[in-house]
């Protein structure tokens, strides 16, 4: 480990070095090609220069979309390990990360540390049990669902389910609203800074919900892309380059404190761009919500005076599980304490020194809920060479070579010169061509990083193995948790407010209509009833 070590036989206890400062900032929805120093034609100077200063990390994966990135962090698990392998949590579900499963945070708090959260949740909240504030963190402003305008925090679920979901500690923060969520998230930071005990060890996880959307800015970085034609991508480059501005005043915060020389800042977005949204992954192929490496190859950097190598580019398989065994290990938590379960590997000597991964493979997923409709049975088992069902959407990376099967998301690629200003404009896009009945992918990833030569028909014997591995995973996995969506969960009967509805008392219920926002449970059941289809159709078009 390196911040403990006993005394030599004999002789005196060494010192044992603080633990250091853990400063993990996730960036929600950020395109591969969004960073300065992947050649983007937005400004990030602060990220480039963090990154140039620390480690990059040019290997490095995610998950496709938004709960799934943050429960593995949180965790240190595959999402089949959870239950969590099908879609996000969404905010009328009763479902959040399994209790009897401690988080980073937890773990981090048991070692000592000060835990504060700022940002999006996105972990489920059905029950207070579940609230960031029950799962690790003595502090928490921020979302509890998805996403929320950035101003006022009304978030709709479907067409009119809508609350309010801003949250200081466990209390709806009304007083907040107005406030750009960027710069409100920053100037709660560094006012945990600047309360900070320095003789402590700080555990910091800054969840800004930029640049997912709505697309909103404040007017001054909107003026820095007048002349980007595109109005998604100029008020995502907005949003971005407040997002930079926001990680330069976090640094500078640390060092106005005296707590940057002990600090380690892990820089991470949570899934690849979504290019309708103004995301650009190029060139990298497909995006959020998919397996594609546009989807899950993710921007992510280290940054820290503790690092034994700066300046450089790390291309050790690296998955956002892996955080969690890592940032525990810097903490001075000995393996044996993380017990069985996990699936991240600690990183830190990959990262830090230039070493060889200690990971050889990654499982992105293994949804049977998402299943292929329309293909037969012994037809997908037949495509699976009759040890996986190929209708079923997995993916699975070993060494160089990946493997898809399933519904695995539109795989397209999209040059930044032609992203598009809606669904309707997509002159320039570069087509895969019709998917048909095709229900296996094979790439060798290393080569062909950007997916254009599929192998599966010419490489057999690593298809085959791969769906081995699959169906090996497959064996440990837990059934998916993926309830329906609870009436009672709907802000009207809550005071227009999103939060925890299970386990609250009558009296509780009987407030939150006194306010007048209350609906009968059978007017919600009801209503849950007609909106079903459509609500589903919009929540697949807002977070996919």
């Amino acid at each position: 480990m390196p911040f403990s070590s006993g005394p030599p036989c004999g002789g005196r206890a060494p010192s044992v070095p603080r633990p250091p400062h853990l400063i993990f900032i996730m960036v929600d929805d950020q395109g591969y090609n969004d960073v300065g120093y992947h050649g983007s034609q937005i400004r990030t100077p602060v990220l480039d220069r963090l990154a140039r200063r620390g480690v990059k990390l040019e290997n490095y994966y995610v998950q496709p979309i938004c709960s799934p990135s943050r429960s593995q962090l949180m965790t240190g698990r595959y999402q089949i390990h959870t239950g969590l392998q099908h879609s996000i949590i969404r905010p009328r579900q009763p479902l959040c990360l399994p209790p009897d499963v401690p988080t980073l945070a937890e773990r981090l708090r048991q070692a000592g540390y000060r835990t504060h959260m700022v940002g999006k949740w996105h972990l489920g909240f059905s029950r207070r049990g579940c609230l960031p504030t029950s799962r690790g963190f003595q502090s928490f402003l921020g979302s509890l669902t998805g996403s929320a305008d950035h101003y006022s925090f009304r978030h709709c679920d479907g067409a009119d389910t809508c609350g309010f979901d801003l949250h200081d500690g466990e209390r709806p923060a009304w007083e907040l609203r107005g406030n750009y969520s960027t710069e409100l998230y920053t100037h709660r930071v560094k006012q945990i800074l600047r309360a900070h005990d320095r003789k402590k060890p700080l555990f910091l996880y800054l969840a800004l919900q930029a640049v997912h959307t709505p697309l909103q800015a404040p007017a001054r970085f909107l003026r820095r892309y007048g002349s980007l034609g595109n109005r998604a991508r100029r008020h995502y480059a907005a949003m971005l380059s407040c997002v930079d501005e926001a990680v330069g005043e976090v640094v500078q915060a640390l060092h106005d404190r005296d707590l940057y020389r002990r600090s380690v800042l892990v820089y991470s977005s949570d899934n690849g761009g979504q290019p309708l949204s103004g995301g650009c992954n190029w060139p990298l192929r497909g995006g959020k919500g998919t397996y594609w490496e546009g989807g899950v190859r993710a921007v992510g950097f280290v940054h820290s005076p503790l690092l034994k190598r700066t300046g450089a580019v790390s291309r050790a398989l690296i998955h956002v599980s892996d955080w969690y065994p890592t940032l525990l290990s810097l903490a001075g938590v000995p393996k044996k304490a993380l017990g069985p379960g996990l699936d991240g590997h600690n990183v830190w000597r990959a990262v830090s020194e230039g070493l060889p991964s200690p990971r050889s493979e990654i499982l992105f997923n293994i949804d049977p809920v998402s299943r292929r409709p329309g293909r037969a049975g012994t037809r997908a088992v037949s495509a699976g060479l009759g040890v996986w069902d190929t209708g079923v959407r997995a993916a699975i990376r070993a060494g160089d070579w990946k493997l898809l099967t399933g519904r695995v998301g539109d795989g397209d690629w999209v040059p930044p010169q032609t992203q598009p200003g809606g669904p309707a404009r997509q002159e320039g896009l570069e087509k895969s061509g019709a998917q048909g009945r095709k229900s296996v992918w094979l790439f060798n990833v290393t080569a062909d990083p950007y997916e254009r030569r599929d192998l599966a028909e010419s490489r057999p014997q690593v298809v085959r193995a791969l769906l081995l591995r699959l169906a090996h995973y497959n064996q440990t996995a837990i059934p998916p948790q993926n309830p329906a969506d609870d009436p009672l969960a709907d802000p009207r009967l809550h005071g227009g407010v999103w939060g925890p509805w299970l386990g609250r008392s009558g009296r509780a219920r009987a407030r939150g209509k006194r306010r007048g926002r209350g609906r009968s449970c059978k007017v919600c059941k009801l209503r849950a009833l007609f909106r079903k289809v459509g609500a589903r159709l919009q929540r697949a078009a807002t977070y996919f």
